[in-house]
């Protein structure tokens, strides 16, 4: 299980602080103009010229720390959408007085096109205090608005209510919202939202939050597959902003059943700028859903009695709410049961807990017995490929957190376990730095680094990635799927092979390309006050002795030992060539 070093909650004075520097509206709001989001005075910037919408506005603000206490105050920036013209810009004054930014006077309530130049400071004059206004720009693939100033009913702004005001650290609060989404081209959907809350477990506690989002009809983020639920996921641990990406893509490349589709994604919460988040499609069943070839109802017959066999869906998870949770409890883990979505008193609630723990305590110690029989109970295919991507990343959660698995029939109809979708590698590929008494226990001296065996280890050889790394199946299918689909693929995102050479379609992005979409995005969100080392969870990334697969001797061959800045290109950088040391010595090791 992941450790997050407490940061202390938001408290109420700081909740106040964000939401009390918004969009005031002294007039009535005409066509095109932001709602009334806040109350204060000051500027608000268009995502879109020239577009009727009335969500896609946000507030000037400045720099704030990781606690979100704002710091010199008199600096604003704008911190813009990838949607936003890169010359000029709708600017809205909330001021009861003319404010003039960049030689062009905007009245009080009224809107104006200014030029502009990026990362350029311009003086302003507003309410009588003096100014300094810089524009950022995002190159993200998306973002999104979402708004909503009385989230409970007694006036209290969205983002205080989703971020736990009272201290209660209550991630289950919900509330509707509107919605602006918006592509790079400018492409804006105003679908409302039915659904915002907080998402996480032990990640929850940071104060740049993940969310999840269900809107009240499908739609699709930035060329992704329409859906009606997406994470919003914070990567608040992760300096590079795109472990999760690079590896959900990954899994997609090399043919793990569900893996989210995701896209780089700003995100702004009634005018605030809360950062770079990645916006995935959200680990969940049924029709419009990431696994959507499953159907609750397949678990009742006609006449109410449970089904001989049925589909259903879980994660192994530490965190389970024995009082609010559908889950089961069996030897050393605990099973959250995702679907069929069941409470206490619905039909068959026991009969189905009574299954699903029947089924996964025999494919459980299958894994195990090391017998032949896996295959029986589970897809040796994706519990390979499963097994390698948390063994390619050292992902610290392997086999006991996030562990996702779909039981379903095969193409030729026999019930078995797929080892899918994944989720949360946020502290993977060198990422942590882990908990130094249990890398201990584990008898581990080089987790932070790309070499050494990791799955097989971790849990002290009792959980079911342990189980996957030691079955002999596993083994030999992983073998031979790490040659013919892992390496293409990875060689294609560090740039050594042509797409077409590793089959890629458009699956997988090279390092490159994926620098590109977050880069200019990364440098708001960590201008804005994020911070590239939150805490001592996070590893240090200094140095790396960078390394290499020889095809013809079949060694990992180690090049210069580069040095790291605290700065993103440097982090994602290291991200990345960790990676391909990691790929060298996984493939000195499988040619032995």
């Amino acid at each position: 299980m992941k450790r997050l070093l407490s940061l202390g909650l938001v408290t109420a004075l700081t909740i106040g602080t964000v939401i009390t520097s918004g969009c005031n509206m002294p007039v009535q709001p005409q066509k095109g103009n932001p709602p009334v989001m806040q109350k204060e005075e000051g500027l608000c910037v268009h995502a879109v010229k020239e577009t009727d919408d009335t969500a896609a506005w946000h507030i000037w603000q400045s720099v704030h720390d990781i606690n979100i206490q704002f710091e010199n105050t008199n600096e604003k920036y704008f911190f813009l959408p990838t949607s936003a013209d890169e010359n000029s810009v709708e600017i809205y004054n909330t001021y009861s007085d003319t404010v003039s930014v960049n030689g062009i006077a905007i009245q009080a309530g009224g809107i104006k096109e200014v030029p502009y130049e990026l990362n350029k400071s311009y003086d302003v004059n507003a309410g009588g205090q003096a100014y300094t206004l810089t524009f950022m720009k995002s190159n993200a693939e998306a973002a999104l608005f979402i708004n909503n100033d009385d989230a409970d009913g007694s006036g209290t702004d969205l983002f205080a209510y989703l971020n736990d005001d009272k201290g209660n650290s209550d991630k289950s609060r919900t509330a509707p919202a509107s919605s602006a989404l918006v592509d790079a081209d400018g492409n804006i959907s105003t679908t409302p939202i039915k659904k915002v809350k907080g998402r996480g477990n032990t990640s929850w506690w940071a104060t740049k939050k993940s969310y999840n989002v269900t809107f009240e009809e499908p739609v699709s983020v930035a060329g992704m597959q329409e859906g009606k639920k997406y994470s919003l996921l914070a990567n608040f641990q992760d300096d590079s902003l795109s472990r999760n990406r690079i590896l959900y893509d990954l899994s997609d490349a090399v043919g793990i059943p569900y893996a989210s589709d995701s896209r780089y994604t700003d995100l702004y919460i009634n005018g605030f700028y809360c950062g770079s988040y990645q916006m995935c499609q959200k680990v969940s069943a049924d029709k419009n859903s990431l696994v959507n070839d499953i159907k609750a109802e397949n678990y009742l017959n006609d006449d109410g009695s449970v089904n001989g066999d049925f589909p259903f869906f879980v994660t192994v998870d530490p965190s389970v709410d024995k009082e609010k949770d559908f889950y089961v409890e069996a030897d050393n883990y605990m099973l959250s049961i995702e679907y069929p979505e069941l409470k206490k008193g619905d039909i068959g609630y026991e009969a189905v807990r009574s299954y699903v723990g029947e089924k996964y305590k025999a494919f459980y110690e299958a894994a195990k017995a090391n017998d032949g029989s896996l295959e029986e109970y589970a897809d040796l295919d994706s519990m390979s490929k499963m097994f390698l991507i948390n063994e390619l990343g050292k992902n610290w959660d392997a086999g006991v957190s996030s562990v996702y698995f779909v039981y379903k029939p095969d193409e030729n109809g026999n019930y078995k376990f797929f080892a899918s979708p994944v989720w949360d590698y946020d502290n993977s590929l060198g990422n942590c730095a882990g908990v130094k008494g249990e890398l201990k226990y584990y008898g581990m001296t080089d987790y932070e680094e790309y070499t050494g065996n990791w799955c097989e280890i971790k849990g002290g050889q009792d959980n079911i990635m342990n189980r996957l790394a030691n079955n002999e199946q596993v083994k030999t299918t992983a073998k031979k799927v790490w040659f013919d689909s892992f390496v293409p693929a990875i060689d294609y995102f560090t740039g050594k092979t042509a797409a077409a050479d590793a089959k890629i379609t458009d699956e997988l992005y090279t390092s490159e390309k994926y620098y590109t979409l977050i880069k200019d995005s990364a440098e708001m969100n960590y201008k804005s006050g994020w911070m590239l080392k939150p805490n001592d969870w996070i590893a240090d990334h200094d140095t790396l002795t960078k390394a290499h697969f020889d095809e013809s001797t079949k060694q990992m061959v180690t090049d210069e030992t580069k040095t790291y800045e605290q700065n993103f290109t440097d982090m994602y950088n290291y991200c990345c060539d960790w990676l391909a040391g990691r790929e060298a010595w996984i493939s000195q090791e499988y040619s032995k």
